[in-house]
């Protein structure tokens, strides 16, 4: 499956889940492990949890294997590997102090989403 049907599949469960926020980092020219970065803000734990499960559900029901999950339901921060594409799903505190996009975003292409 191509990049961009990955892409749109993620982005796709995000949006229906109400994630908010939606970022996508192409570092395909920086990174070994993926070739996108998607970040997410989640309102709550539990909406993190939610957001992160609806994924998991499209990309099965689209044959597209989830190589992990990772992340508690309280620690405010939930990274799903789609394999090219890592999905960072993330409450807004977590979000802030980690800033993925500070660290990746010098050297990526960033996209908004929503």
């Amino acid at each position: 499956m191509s990049n961009k049907s990955l892409s749109q599949i993620c982005n796709f469960s995000l949006n229906e889940s109400k994630a908010e926020n939606i970022l996508c980092l192409n570092v395909e020219e920086i990174s070994s492990f993926a070739d996108e970065i998607i970040i997410v803000t989640a309102n709550s734990n539990r909406h993190a949890a939610s957001v992160s499960q609806k994924l998991v559900e499209h990309l099965k029901q689209n044959n597209i294997n989830v190589i992990g999950v990772e992340g508690e339901l309280d620690s405010g921060w939930i990274l799903v590997d789609c394999g090219d594409i890592v999905v960072n799903i993330m409450k807004q505190d977590q979000r802030d102090f980690y800033d993925l996009e500070g660290l990746w975003g010098e050297n990526s292409l960033l996209k908004k989403l929503n």
